[in-house]
């Protein structure tokens, strides 16, 4: 009995800990140091003529806006973008694939223009529900699927042929992919980008461990998009920061090797120069735990400028022109 007693006493002791280490450590804001990224690849990207766009709803009735380009008798290419900004992302390569594929490029739940409720989530694994739901929707009986995404949109991709929907897709092409913030594929906070608030994750990881997900909706991580990007014509459509549930949603799991083995067929591309990720050591990382991966290093491509070059929507090519 006494022993008991003791274990409730600790308890109690113990138990407001995870609340203040959440509760002092408060998001920045603006006030975050730069990044080495070069944004000067995303700055014109709505300059040019839109491509085409509809409303989706998900299962939750949530609509999400989507890039759709059609082509009769093609594989589905469904590409997912990267943290903090939304599908034009995608125009200059999605010019350059059009009839190779029918392109379905979302603005990712809790992104883009006015979503609901930005950076948020309603729970983790969302965001692999939505892209299931994407291609339900669009995906004619035995067309093949093409899951491809950039960056944390990588990440996902990694994260979805680990899940429950897995088998939905039959090739995957991941443009230097997020894996995970201890991977000996990622830079330092990713080149400056990421800016984690380390004490909330692991409070809210351990709440999440004992059953308690009453502070999931917690901003933990937070992007360094550069003054010209938020105060210039598409600032209103970034996503400076995340909750737990979305940054939880938006890469593989905790054992992400474990989401790498389930891919299917895959290419994987990354810029010589990439700034948040180490090009060269994704594929002695993935290669241990998967030999369906073929690698390609575009030379003197950076990690954004990664998606728009032809050296890319070649390679794309290639994968869709083998199914």
């Amino acid at each position: 009995m006494k022993f008991i007693v003791i274990l409730l006493i600790v308890a109690l002791i113990l138990a407001p800990i995870p609340y203040v280490l959440i509760w002092t450590q408060a998001p920045q804001g603006r006030a975050l140091a730069a990044s080495d990224l070069d944004f000067d690849s995303i700055l014109g990207q709505a300059a040019a003529e839109p491509l085409p766009e509809e409303l989706v709803e998900m299962r939750d009735g949530t609509p999400l806006r989507v890039r759709h380009v059609e082509a009769e008798g093609k594989p589905l290419l469904v590409l997912l973008h990267g943290s903090g900004w939304y599908s034009a992302q995608f125009d200059t390569l999605i010019r350059r694939l059009e009839g190779r594929a029918e392109i379905v490029a979302p603005d990712l739940r809790g992104h883009g223009a006015n979503p609901e409720r930005r950076g948020d989530v309603d729970y983790v694994g969302q965001l692999e529900d939505d892209v299931a739901d994407l291609i339900d929707f669009y995906a004619e009986p035995g067309q093949k699927v093409v899951l491809a995404g950039h960056s944390s949109g990588g990440g996902l991709a990694v994260r979805f042929a680990g899940g429950a929907h897995g088998d939905k897709i039959d090739r995957a092409v991941l443009l230097a992919p997020f894996l995970k913030y201890d991977a000996p594929t990622t830079r330092p906070n990713s080149g400056g980008w990421a800016h984690p608030l380390s004490r909330r994750i692991i409070a809210i990881s351990i709440l999440n461990q004992l059953g308690i997900t009453s502070q999931n909706d917690k901003i933990v991580i937070e992007f360094s998009f550069p003054e010209k990007v938020l105060d210039g014509p598409e600032g209103d459509k970034a996503t400076t920061a995340y909750t737990y549930r979305m940054n939880s949603s938006f890469a593989p799991r905790s054992d992400y090797l474990a989401d790498v083995a389930a891919l299917p067929d895959f290419l994987l591309v990354a810029g010589e120069n990439d700034q948040a990720f180490v090009a060269e050591g994704y594929e002695p990382l993935m290669s241990d735990v998967t030999d369906r991966g073929s690698y390609m290093i575009v030379p003197g491509a950076g990690h954004l400028d990664l998606v728009d070059r032809p050296e890319t929507a070649e390679a794309i090519s290639g994968v869709l022109e083998g199914l």
